[in-house]
């Protein structure tokens, strides 16, 4: 049963912008604070952002004032608005609970910053 499903990953020259969707059940969103990871080839899975049920949000230093974390109770949808990008943001960018579960990692969706 798939519980998390993310998109919105493309191709985007250094400085530009995307926003990740990830559409989560009814029962995760409700429940659970959730975050965005990422990894990029060779390297860890890392976290990125997070928001709790409440709308508190943290980030890691690396996307600190250029992503933005954010959650849409109406559509049980998590968004990840990422500006300013640069080619170290490159990687599979994957949506989990906070703290992650592993029995809900999805296919991730690209995300590749590059001119």
């Amino acid at each position: 049963q798939v519980q998390l499903v993310e998109s919105g990953g493309g191709l985007v020259q250094p400085g530009g912008s995307l926003r990740l969707s990830c559409a989560a059940s009814a029962t995760i969103f409700r429940f659970y604070g959730m975050g965005w990871y990422r990894q990029a080839p060779g390297n860890q899975r890392e976290l990125v952002a997070t928001i709790t049920v409440g709308g508190v949000t943290n980030y890691a230093d690396s996307v600190k004032g250029r992503f933005t974390i954010s959650r849409d109770g109406a559509k049980n949808t998590v968004y990840l608005q990422m500006n300013s990008l640069k080619p170290d943001d490159t990687a599979v960018y994957y949506c989990n609970t906070y703290p992650r579960n592993v029995g809900y990692w999805g296919q991730g969706t690209q995300v590749t910053v590059s001119s």
